[in-house]
Order: C-alpha cells, then sequence, then structure tokens
C-alpha cells in the first residue's frame, strides 16, 4: 500500500540505497576454526519420519523458505515469504486477533506412489539436515532425496534419484492454502472458469488462482481490501525429465513426471509483488528460468559459497565434562543457521511462524509484529557480527516511518515516533482528524472512558483486537460478560517498545561506526523515541521538581500506571544515547539542553526494580546501579540450580550474564533451551499438556501455528554476554571490553564475537584459565580493555610480532585498520589455537 512521505524521509531512504553496512571481517589469526565440522554439531537427523508437520527439516534463503517432511509416499513443503502479508494497517474485516494470517503462499506435495509399497518408511528411512550448507536429504526405498533453498534466487530445487524398479510416475501437486465455495454476486463462473477461488470477509478478498504456462504449473493469490493490493505467486517447473500439466482439482494443479529411473529436479520458485499492475506470474518464472540454467550440484555450489562466507563471521565453540556447555554451542549454531535462513528479506521474520508455517494460514497470535517476541531474535544479534541479519528490523521500521510519526502526533498529542508492541508490517494507520482527536482524550485519560462516543466506539469495532491502539477490545470478546473496558490493556499503552527497537539501531552504530548509516537510519529513530517521550503530554513537573509519567504500562503489566520502571529505564536508557548522537552528527544542538534537562529532573526508578536485561543500565562496566540491581534479582533468583525453570521468553539469563554470575549462567542457560516447563503446543496457557520442544529444536510455545524459536534466541543472547560485554560505563560513553565476564570455570570456550567500535575480538579458556585474547580492528581507534588476567602483566604482539608488556586493571589499545593485537599472559609466545 503506497503512504504519503516526507521530502525528508523520501530522501533518507534513497540515500540508503546505496550505503553499504561496514563490519569487521575475521582473517587469520591465533584461533585456525574447521567451520564445517562446527556447524555439523548442530545437524539435525531423524531415522523415523515425523508425527506431525511442524518437525520438519527448516530451509530458506532469508526471503522464502519451508520445512521438509514426509508421510509414507510423499514429500511435503508448505512455501512461505517474509514479505507477503494478507491485509495491512487499514484492514477492517479481521476483528478478532487471531484470525488474520500472513506469509503462506501454497503447498507441495510430491507423490511418489500411485499404487505400491510405500517409500518413506522401514529401515532405509533417513532425513538430515546439513547446517553448514542448507542442504536437507530424504532417503527411502530405493528412492533418495536432496532439497535447498537457493542462495541467489527464490527458488526451492529438489533432485530426485529414483532408483526403484519400474518406478512411478512422480506428481507434483500444487494446492491452495484455503478453500470455500460460496456464492459471490455474478462472480462464481468468472472464478470457475479461471480455476480461481475467491474468499471474502467484509471489504477484503482472498483469490487463490491456478495456471498453467509452458508446461509449468503456477499458483497465484490476491488480496485486496479497497486499496491496499498484495500478491504472490509459486511456479514449478521440472528440468531433466519429460512432463505433463493438468489441473487436477478445484485447489489442485499436477506436474506429472515421467515414470523412470534416474534422477531429476523439481524447481519451485516464488514471488511477492505490492503493485496490481505486475504479472506476478511472471516474476516468479523468471525465478525458474534463472535457476532451470544450472543443474543441482551448481546451485548446491551456490549456497555453500554464501554459508562458506557466513560461518566465520564469528562463532562459539564449548565444551564441559557433563555436556551442557556442548548442548548450548550446538543450539547457538542452530540458532544462526535458522536466522541465516529467514532474516534476509525487505520485512523482518515474524516470531510466530518464522518461515516455517505448515498449517496454512492457521497462527495464533495473527500476523502482527510484537517487539517482546520479535526481539528475542534481534536484541543479542550485534555481536554476532551479521548486521545483513538486522538490515530487515531496520528497513522494516524505516520503511513506514512516517506512519509512526503521526500515530505520536494523532493518538499521543506527542512528536518524534511511536512504534507500538503490536504493529502491522506496514505501519500504523491513518485515523480521521475527530477519531485522532477523541483517541487522544481518552487514551491520555484527559475524558473518561465512560464518555466516549457512540461514532468512536462504531469506528473502533471494526479493527483488530490485538493491535495495541484497539488492545481494549480483547477485554471484551475474550470475556464472558462482553462488558467494554478500556482504554487501558495488555499492549495500549507500552511506549518502551520504541525504545527497545530504538537501542538496536544505536548498536548498530556503535558496533560498526558508520557515520552515515547512523544519519540516514540509526539518528532519525533514536532521535524520534526521544522526542516523543519528550513531548508526551503526560510527562510533566509535580511538586518535587521531578518528572513524572503517568497512565503507561509496564509492559504487559500494571496497566495505566505511574512511573512505571520500563517506561522511566527506557527514558534513562536512550536520552544520553539520543544526545551522543546528536553530538557524532552536530544536529540539535538546540535540543541537548531540553533532553539533559529532562534526564537530570526525571523521577529516579526504585531501586529494586531496575532490570539488567535491557540497554547498557546496568552491566558489569556500569556500576552506578549494580548493587541494588544484584540484590534485586537475588532476592527474585534466590536459589539456581539444575532444577530451576526457566519460560522460554525469560531474560533472566541475560540478566544473570549482565551481572556477572557465572555459576547461575551455568544453570540458566541449558534451563532455556530446555524450556521444560512452557510446552503449549495446542493447548495455549496450559505449560503441561503440549508436545515440548520439537524434534528440530523448534517450538510451538506461542500455539497452533506459531511455530517459533524465541528461547534460542534469548540463550544465545545470554551467552554472547557471558563471554564477552562490550558495554559503557553509563549509556552512550566509550565501551569498555570484558573478557569471560560470567563465564563458567567449568566450562571451556573458544570465540570469535564483535565489539563495539568495529573492533573483533577472540578469545580461549581451557581448564578455567584464559589462554589469548586477540583483537582484530576495521578501523583506526583505541579499544579499553578490562584486564583478563587481573592486574598481572601481559605480553602484546602485534600483527604477529612482539611489541612490549603492559599491566593494569585496564588497558588501552591503540589500534590502526586491518591490525590484529594479541594479548597472552606475561612471556607467553603466539598462540596457534585448533577449533572444532
Amino acid at each position: 500500500m503506497k503512504r504519503k512521505t516526507s521530502k525528508m524521509m523520501y530522501m533518507l531512504l534513497v540515500c540508503q540505497l546505496c550505503i553499504p553496512v561496514i563490519h569487521a571481517q575475521p582473517k587469520g589469526g591465533s584461533m585456525k576454526a574447521d567451520y564445517e565440522r562446527l556447524a555439523s554439531k548442530a545437524d539435525l537427523n531423524y531415522t523415523t519420519p515425523v508425527v506431525r508437520s511442524e518437525e520438519g527439516l527448516p530451509i530458506g534463503n532469508g526471503r522464502m523458505g519451508t520445512l521438509v517432511w514426509t508421510t509414507p509416499n510423499a514429500i511435503h513443503y508448505q512455501i512461505n515469504r517474509v514479505d507477503v502479508f494478507a491485509m495491512g494497517c487499514n484492514t477492517t474485516g479481521f476483528q478478532d486477533g487471531h484470525n488474520n494470517y500472513s506469509n503462506g503462499l501454497g503447498y507441495v506435495d510430491i507423490n511418489t506412489v500411485d499404487y505400491g509399497d510405500e517409500v518413506f518408511t522401514g529401515n532405509a528411512f533417513n532425513q538430515h539436515l546439513s547446517v553448514y550448507d542448507g542442504l536437507a536429504t530424504v532417503d527411502g526405498n530405493d528412492l533418495k532425496a536432496r532439497v535447498l533453498a537457493w542462495t541467489d534466487g527464490d527458488v526451492v530445487a529438489t533432485e530426485i534419484d529414483d532408483r526403484r524398479a519400474g518406478a512411478s510416475g512422480i506428481n507434483i501437486d500444487l494446492r491452495m492454502l484455503r478453500y470455500a465455495v460460496s456464492y459471490i454476486d455474478g462472480k462464481n463462473w468468472e472464478l470457475a472458469s479461471n480455476h480461481a477461488i475467491q474468499i471474502r470477509q467484509g471489504d477484503h478478498s482472498a483469490t487463490s488462482r491456478l495456471e498453467i504456462r509452458d508446461g509449468r504449473i503456477l499458483l497465484i493469490q490476491e488480496f485486496k481490501e479497497r486499496e491496499y493490493y498484495c500478491a504472490s505467486a509459486v511456479a514449478i517447473g521440472i528440468a531433466g525429465r519429460r512432463s505433463k500439466a493438468v489441473y487436477y482439482n478445484e485447489a489442485t494443479v499436477r506436474l506429472s513426471a515421467e515414470p523412470g529411473q534416474g534422477r531429476f529436479n523439481i524447481l519451485t520458485s516464488s514471488a511477492c509483488s505490492y503493485d496490481p499492475h505486475e504479472d506476478i506470474a511472471r516474476k516468479a518464472l523468471a525465478q525458474l528460468d534463472a535457476a532451470q540454467a544450472k543443474d543441482f550440484d551448481n546451485l548446491l555450489h551456490d549456497n555453500r559459497t554464501w554459508w562458506a562466507a557466513y560461518w566465520p563471521k564469528a562463532f562459539i565453540r564449548l565444551h564441559s565434562a557433563d555436556g551442557a556447555a556442548d548442548e548450548a554451542e550446538k543450539n547457538f549454531t542452530y540458532y544462526l543457521y535458522l536466522m541465516g535462513s529467514c532474516s534476509r528479506g525487505d520485512y523482518m521474520t515474524g516470531f510466530r511462524g518464522m518461515l516455517w508455517y505448515t498449517n496454512a494460514d492457521m497462527a495464533m497470535w495473527g500476523s502482527q509484529y510484537w517487539w517482546n517476541n520479535q526481539g528475542t531474535y534481534f536484541n543479542g544479534m550485534t555481536p554476532l557480527n551479521r548486521p545483513e541479519l538486522l538490515e530487515p528490523v531496520f528497513e522494516t521500521f524505516l520503511r513506514h516511518y512516517d506512519s509512526y510519526a503521526t500515530a505520536a502526533r494523532q493518538q499521543w498529542g506527542s512528536k518524534g515516533i511511536w512504534i507500538p508492541e503490536t504493529t502491522w508490517f506496514n505501519g500504523i494507520e491513518e485515523l480521521p482528524d475527530s477519531i485522532a482527536d477523541e483517541m487522544r482524550e481518552l487514551y491520555l485519560a484527559r475524558k473518561p472512558w465512560s464518555e466516549r462516543s457512540k461514532s468512536f466506539m462504531d469506528f473502533a469495532e471494526s479493527r483488530n483486537d490485538l493491535n495495541s491502539r484497539w488492545n481494549f477490545l480483547f477485554l471484551r470478546r475474550s470475556s464472558k460478560t462482553g462488558e467494554v473496558g478500556g482504554p487501558f490493556a495488555w499492549t495500549s499503552h507500552i511506549m518502551s517498545s520504541t525504545a527497545k527497537i530504538a537501542y538496536v539501531y544505536w548498536l548498530n552504530y556503535a558496533y560498526h561506526l558508520d557515520r552515515e548509516w547512523l544519519r540516514t537510519k540509526g539518528y532519525p529513530v533514536i532521535r524520534g523515541v526521544v522526542e516523543f517521550y519528550s513531548n508526551f503530554p503526560n510527562l510533566y513537573k509535580e511538586a518535587d521538581g521531578k518528572y513524572h509519567l503517568h497512565y503507561v504500562n509496564n509492559l504487559e503489566s500494571n496497566w495505566g500506571g505511574k512511573d512505571t520502571p520500563e517506561e522511566l529505564l527506557a527514558m534513562r536508557a536512550m536520552i544520553p544515547i539520543a544526545i551522543r548522537c546528536s553530538e557524532i552528527l552536530d544536529a540539535d544542538a538546540d535540543r541537548r539542553p531540553v533532553w539533559k534537562e529532562i534526564l537530570d529532573n526525571l523521577t529516579p526508578i526504585p531501586a529494586s526494580q531496575i532490570s539488567a536485561e535491557y540497554y547498557d543500565y546496568c552491566n558489569v562496566g556500569n556500576r552506578t546501579h549494580f548493587q541494588t540491581t544484584l540484590e534485586a534479582y537475588k532476592r527474585r533468583y534466590a536459589r539456581v540450580d539444575d532444577n530451576t525453570v526457566v519460560r522460554v521468553l525469560s531474560r533472566v539469563g541475560v540478566a544473570a550474564a549482565n551481572l556477572g554470575l557465572a555459576d547461575d549462567v551455568k544453570h540458566l542457560i541449558p534451563a532455556q533451551i530446555r524450556s521444560t516447563k512452557e510446552d503449549n503446543c495446542d493447548v495455549v496457557g496450559s505449560g503441561e499438556s503440549g508436545c515440548g520442544v520439537l524434534r528440530n529444536r523448534l517450538m510451538l510455545r506461542e500455539g497452533p501455528g506459531a511455530i517459533e524459536c524465541e528461547r534460542l534466541g534469548l540463550a544465545s543472547q545470554a551467552l554472547c554476554t557471558a563471554l564477552l560485554q562490550s558495554v559503557p560505563p553509563s549509556p552512550g560513553e566509550e565501551p569498555v571490553n570484558y573478557i569471560f565476564p560470567a563465564w563458567p570455570k567449568e566450562w571451556d570456550a573458544q570465540f570469535t564475537l564483535a565489539a563495539r567500535n568495529a573492533f573483533l575480538i577472540s578469545a580461549s579458556m581451557e581448564k578455567g584459565q584464559i589462554e589469548f585474547v586477540e583483537i582484530q580492528s576495521a578501523k583506526d581507534g583505541r579499544c579499553l580493555l578490562r584486564n583478563p588476567w587481573g592486574e598481572d602483566e601481559l605480553t602484546v604482539y602485534r600483527n604477529g610480532k612482539k611489541s612490549g608488556n603492559m599491566s593494569g586493571l585496564q588497558l588501552t589499545l591503540p589500534a590502526k585498520a586491518g591490525e590484529t593485537i594479541t594479548l597472552v599472559p606475561k612471556g607467553g609466545t603466539l598462540p596457534a589455537k585448533e577449533v572444532f
């Protein structure tokens, strides 16, 4: 859907297209890693077929993907894309929060038998996912398949190797995700004659249409609602075998391969468009043509080239006698694989479903982004030295920046931007002035809820009740009485999500020091959140001379509260960062005193409620609130051991790492990976009767259809934080690097992770002793480092040559771009560590 875009933001967005993200690339150093052996520890291997489709093998190229699963005679996919959305922010057809949908394109069934012996059963059965190169293999009785999602185009390629005597013809069915026959005035024959089905819900229509073009089969989807339009296409062709296409039934088009032994390829492409004038089928077929010009081994070579460059960017290798560290490493590597497979598109992957939907449109929590959940994937990603995986996050919000600015003004009477906790992919709906005026009065609690107008409620009734703006509707629709509460609800008055998102933009700059990126992408969001708080009508001074914040949530609790810790923490974290950014860019000099005056006079956060989970406000480097935060943590988690339960969305592992609690980290990270007490699966909220962690290490914690890996993102963030903290003494200040700040002595570890100020840091610990630390610099600057050996003297090597000794609790290391600095205990030689 097209939106009005301010001239300033338009120019910024145009500039973005030519601005590369600059980041350090690892080069030869003291650690020689066998990345294939490291990655292969995270492989999936099944010797029996899956019980449910959600346990399939995940493959994806960052834009499109599928799980790969089998039934006795078939291989199955559901093709999904990160950029396909059935509706946008102006929808009025989906009031129930759970029934709106996105990302799904179509089912693909590769049927290997019409009549005869089963293929994917018995002792010959095996399914394997090679994490190193994203190759899935399926072995059956005299039939094998190799499957990949091509990195260089939007194609899933399947190589069939059929060795069966008297082999059956193989039929590939492309099926619609939704099918219903209903009366549509004047349209039924037109739809039927075009092999199409249309489902309507209010002004929304979802049309699925089958086509055959030049011997290839297609499934086209078109979603329309007033001015909104989105289309997708799946195209399938066969290479290396003669084939025939037929319309199999009203919802299925079939491509049949000629019977015979040997190999041939099935190519499944996809495409998306928001332009109603674009031939989406042609777009998908062009992808098919590009893939068909190569054989399977060449497609696999392209994938191996991409993944071979991906794995060295950062890694973690762990070992412990009890195997807990090894398991943590395996799940960390698997998380890297999943994000590399689903986070390289125009929009960020959704927390529920990702690219792994298998149940058509059914997914709890609908199609909107929820940052508390999205953040489990992205909050801790910066140390992984893969900024390309964060780019979809940045573009998702920048693309619709103006809508968030409009929402700040219309809904809250403020400036800057407001990104709600739950938001549509294309921003927030612009409201009629009369509705916006009344909403502002109601939501700021200047007008009693009991005096709301009929026109306001009539307008609200057609909106989605999981959207933050209209979340109060969920109270009535989910209650037995049908009473309307409001305007406060779970996500209605959360402002801090904008701050948490802005903090990720700040980290991207802090780690890579790309000033032009900060100017065009990072600073507009960082400034936007601070301007929102600074101009928020319900932030004002009281008799004590302090600024107090009224009628806001504490995340999803304490609805309409005062001075909630979540919001105060967001302000205290982001205002200094905005001031620092404005100094770097020499911008908004007139706003700095305003922001600083608010910060200096902001009411304090109660010591017992300061969190160590977000921002730069409390960690091993920021000691201002450290002791009180540690005491609050200890009161809540008085005993942490092997029996401690960690829920999927808990940040306790991150908090423990930030507080330097190595013994707690040792128990909390494995516990989060297990997540034994939160296995909802098909019974949301039960916590007892679900399916737990699936065979593919994914979960259905969020409910039916909402497959996810949230716990792996949080466990990975905790791991990185325990290994390396690159943190300032207070928000916006120069960072100091702490090596193994919360690391269990029983866990051996080697790692390479990114650090702030464009450094890559590698280190090794064996049997509780730090062997060496190595720093690679992408830019001229200096690296501040807390001495890993206390205050002991150490020896410094620069580019492999000994340069002298130094000592002290904190070290200052000048560095030039491209330089490698290696630190070892005094008198030590330059290390050579093999890692696998």
